[in-house]
């Protein structure tokens, strides 16, 4: 059982999600809907609530609206006590697309958010979900505190970074200058059961259970750290509850879990038994060429250890895939 300050076990509190009905909302909605009250505020772009056995479960209310609606926000922060801002663009391709509302999502959101918080007083933790991509294309072993990349002006791939980056900094200084107990989470490429959108584990899982051809961008030579969802919402639940971990940015991922998008695709390919060709497409655009994290600090002040290893889970999101296509 996660435990509250004092050691009381986390029930009876009233959790905002922002963005909760996306993958890794939904993820934490499933462990804490049972003993306390959760408000998922949602536009219900991504939707992985409506596949959910808990949505109509008596202690969530769903609250459609948009974070860049200050109204909305007020009327969703009403009562919470702890509260895990999520909501944001998310998806490279779509990032790229939709650079503005990417840049707004982020910066008037969060600060809508911030501001209700802060307003409303009585709130014991604020989460903040930032982003591995602060750290640029080359990222390797990378800590809480190594310098951050902008990346160039102009280039919408980056607006995403920058954006959460800003975030990152808008927390901190409510917490310095409010006394708004805030923390910042960058996460380190989640996957697993349950996720709605793209990205290359959905891609590659998908295409590999279809045995249709599996698109890999360049050489397939990128390197990234893979972290399984049941880690993240962990490394969540161990922010929300304890103390060291306020005024903080953390990263949270599985550096053991490191290979390139290659021998991912490959991977897929072995566990789903699959007889897909891996092709590689020309990606003209940036991408970020290794991405790895140090979780030091995570172990150091909260305890955290991702738990589940690459092929277990993605044994266990190859099945859910399977289900999800009635195979």
């Amino acid at each position: 059982m996660t435990l509250l300050e004092g050691g009381a076990p986390l029930n009876g509190q009233r959790i905002l999600l922002s963005g909760g009905a996306g993958f890794i909302g939904t993820a934490l909605v499933r462990r804490l809907v049972e003993h306390n009250e959760i408000v998922i505020l949602d536009n219900l772009h991504r939707n992985a609530l409506d596949r959910m056995p808990f949505k109509d479960h008596p202690n969530l209310t769903l609250v459609v609206g948009d974070v860049r609606d200050s109204e909305v926000v007020n009327q969703a922060m009403e009562g919470a006590t702890h509260v895990v801002h999520l909501a944001s663009i998310a998806g490279v391709d779509t990032v790229m697309r939709r650079p503005v509302e990417t840049m707004e999502v982020c910066l008037m959101g969060t600060t809508h958010m911030l501001q209700a918080a802060h307003r409303q007083g009585g709130v014991k933790r604020f989460i903040d979900f930032s982003t591995s991509e602060v750290f640029g294309r080359y990222a390797y072993k990378v800590s809480e505190g190594d310098i951050t990349s902008q990346g160039a002006v102009g280039e919408a791939r980056w607006t995403y970074a920058v954006s959460k980056l800003a975030t990152e900094h808008l927390c901190n200084t409510y917490y310095r200058q409010h006394h708004l107990p805030t923390v910042a989470i960058r996460p380190f490429n989640i996957f697993g059961p349950g996720q709605v959108g793209s990205g290359a584990i959905h891609h590659f899982c998908v295409r590999a259970l279809k045995g249709e051809q599996i698109h890999v961008h360049n050489d397939g030579s990128q390197i990234r750290a893979w972290c399984y969802i049941d880690d993240i919402v962990d490394g969540v639940l161990m922010a929300l509850v304890d103390l060291n971990a306020v005024g903080h940015s953390f990263n949270i991922g599985n550096p053991r879990a490191t290979l390139t998008i290659y021998n991912l695709a490959r991977e897929i390919v072995r566990l789903a038994d699959s007889s897909s060709e891996i092709v590689f497409k020309p990606w003209p655009h940036p991408d970020v060429d290794l991405r790895v994290p140090d979780i030091s600090k995570a172990r150091q002040l909260l305890g955290f250890e991702p738990r589940v290893e690459l092929e277990e889970g993605l044994a266990h999101t190859i099945e859910w895939y399977r289900q999800q296509l009635g195979m």
